[in-house]
């Protein structure tokens, strides 16, 4: 007789990735208990892009809401702090922006999402072992008053870069070290830059300027003396100032710092996501300098790809191997990520005069050839990711699916609000759906889309995944 707690996952961390993955697992109906070693969110937010295909994914478990009417709406994303911007505007999403909200927002709403799901966070408890045995996971956890143990199917660690659970699982993190240190000053300005987002980029170095809600402005930015091996020291005000009047001429009358902070590019990546039953996700599997707002997105995509497999495991109604699929699938991905950022951040501390040279160049190529400014920004996105799905299949399967409209008024994201797969049967004449009769975890739409798609053209049926992604189609007969 199998007890309650081989069907009970742990998650260590509740950044937007742990928390994001305790509501998808729930929403699968297992038991989540969430450790974070932190007794209180941190007030400074690392991130402060949500890009568009996490919204997608918010939507697709209906509570996009509050974050659109919180953020502000970029129509443009950057590649590199180019000049030239990437319009998002011609995506093929109901989101067609970059999201500008920060983190500490988004952690607060997603933890609200987790606990109203019915998952256990405990703040100030922190996981420090684990022994894996072969019906289940012995954690071993630090608590405010006392030691204890818990019992556990799984444990998924989405604990940063710095990950425990990465460690006592003995996962490797392979890569290369930083070479360059950026900064960031979340500052008062009394008179601050005309335009919106300010971007420089010059031989003395390179900044940009967003404002933060709260009044406040944050520079992010690094100049040729960033650039070393040793961890530089602890940024001070006088430091922040005295880099940005160097770049621009100006202190932009800077005052009352709020968060000094220093990043490097150090780019790792681990060497697999999947070892037995310890999972990783987000930080804590793939690191790399902050280029283009696009770490925390990846990492609550990966926590989408693993929260309806893990739960189908742990409910027992998918074979252990389907986590495997995880690995197979979001590895390549965050390779994408690293080798994204890297090419970014060649570009941001490209300060010689050919350096110079070339960010003038593909930024004009960006203004110029809207089809290399729509690929970059479909990559960044998160749009284009699509999962190999093996020789012969239908060049939809694997691919994400957009928020097709059905002519009953319905469309795909409201179906997979229950996280189950969904079949559409858009000709009612291929009966899929009843061949074996719908399974308990598969929601069936019958009838057609409300206005033909040419990418769709054909299909009779498809299959798509809780995650949103094509799990198989079937032409129309």
């Amino acid at each position: 007789m199998h007890m309650d707690h081989n069907r009970h996952v742990v998650i260590a961390g509740a950044g937007p990735v742990g928390l994001w993955l305790a509501a998808e697992l729930r929403l699968g109906g297992v038991p989540v208990t969430v450790l974070e070693t932190r007794t209180a969110p941190s007030p400074h937010s690392k991130a402060l892009t949500v890009h568009p295909r996490t919204l997608e994914v918010l939507d697709s478990r209906g509570v996009v809401g509050p974050f659109l009417a919180e953020g502000l709406r970029l129509p443009s994303g950057h590649f590199g702090s180019l000049d030239d911007r990437l319009d998002f505007a011609v995506l093929d999403t109901p989101y067609p922006f970059t999201l500008a909200l920060p983190q500490a927002r988004t952690e607060a709403l997603l933890e609200e999402h987790a606990r109203a799901a019915g998952a256990d966070i405990r703040r100030g408890h922190r996981l420090t072992g684990l022994t894996e045995h072969p019906s289940g996971v012995r954690v071993d956890v630090a608590g405010p008053e006392r030691a204890y143990e818990v019992e556990a199917a799984y444990v998924v660690g989405c604990d940063g870069t710095r990950s425990t659970v990465r460690e006592a699982a003995g996962i490797g993190f392979p890569g290369s070290e930083a070479t360059v240190w950026g900064w960031l000053g979340d500052v008062v300005l009394d008179t601050p830059p005309e335009q919106p987002v300010l971007s420089v980029a010059t031989p003395r170095g390179g900044l940009m300027c967003v404002p933060l809600p709260g009044g406040v402005h944050r520079f992010v930015g690094h100049t040729p003396d960033d650039q070393q091996r040793e961890w530089p020291g602890e940024l001070t005000f006088d430091e922040l100032r005295a880099k940005v009047v160097g770049i621009t001429g100006d202190d932009f009358g800077m005052r009352d710092p709020r968060w000094l902070s220093r990043f490097g590019n150090a780019a790792r990546q681990a060497e697999t996501y999947r070892k037995g039953r310890v999972l990783l996700a987000g930080d804590a599997a793939h690191m790399h300098f902050p280029a283009g707002g696009v770490g925390l997105n990846v990492g609550v995509q990966d926590a989408t790809n693993l929260g309806w497999k893990l739960a189908a495991v742990v409910r027992g109604d998918a074979p252990d191997g389907l986590l495997d699929s995880y690995h197979r699938e979001r590895h390549p991905v965050g390779a994408e990520l690293i080798a994204s950022t890297r090419a970014q951040t060649a570009l941001m501390t490209a300060y010689s005069g050919d350096g110079l040279a070339l960010r003038q160049v593909l930024s004009g190529a960006i203004a110029a050839v809207p089809e290399f400014s729509r690929r970059l920004a479909e990559s960044l996105s998160g749009l284009s990711v699509a999962y190999a799905a093996g020789d012969g299949a239908h060049p939809l399967a694997g691919r994400r699916a957009p928020n097709l409209e059905l002519a009953d008024g319905t469309a795909l994201f409201e179906l997979l609000r229950a996280g189950r797969h969904v079949l559409l049967d858009l000709t009612g004449r291929t009966g899929t759906g009843q061949a074996e009769g719908p399974s308990p975890d598969v929601v069936v739409h019958e009838g057609p889309l409300a206005e033909p798609r040419p990418d769709w053209a054909g299909v009779g049926s498809a299959l798509i995944r809780p995650d949103g992604h094509v799990a198989q189609v079937w032409d129309a007969a």
